[in-house]
């Protein structure tokens, strides 16, 4: 079964361009919403417990389906894991030919390399603040001389209440 999923970003953008297209394709199904690109999208979680195995989505254009590579690696991975075949229209790609499938696992590989890089990045930049002093983390509330000061104040509290009893 083809199941189509159309998304815009604002509620002033219009769906009929990207339904159209989905409906060409032969959908069965088509999953839509007009949604922020932070909001929550239910129609898109309604889509992934429809699809079963064997089951084909199609999107207009990757973007309307994931925020990032690494959100498309993810999403098109879960379709993976259940059988679930993906093709994007005006970008080509589509997971049921070699081509499709040869692309996915580029584009997967980029994503892990890239988030190793920015992990590698971070490691080394930790490491260099360390050797020049710095210390990570959030900084201390109080100073060693207000927290002496504190003691002092809470030294003096105890005794007067104690004197007053």
């Amino acid at each position: 079964m083809k199941i189509g999923y159309a998304r815009v970003s604002t509620k002033d953008q219009n769906l009929n361009l990207q339904i159209d297209a989905l409906q060409k394709e032969g959908c069965q199904f088509i999953y839509s919403e007009k949604k922020g690109s932070g909001s929550e999208r239910l129609e898109f979680e309604k889509l992934k417990e429809k699809v079963r195995a064997n089951d084909t989505v199609i999107v207009w254009k990757l973007d309307r389906l994931g925020r990032s590579i690494k959100d498309l690696v993810n999403i098109i991975d879960d379709f993976k894991n259940k059988g679930v075949q993906f093709r994007s229209i005006v970008d080509g790609f589509d997971t049921t030919t070699p081509n499709g499938r040869l692309f996915f696992n580029i584009i997967a590989a980029l994503a892990e390399y890239e988030k190793e890089i920015i992990r590698e990045r971070t490691r080394a930049g930790l490491e260099s603040a360390r050797q020049k002093g710095r210390i990570g983390g959030r900084r201390p509330g109080l100073t060693q001389e207000a927290k002496n000061k504190a003691a002092i104040a809470k030294h003096l509290y105890v005794r007067a209440t104690a004197f007053k009893n």
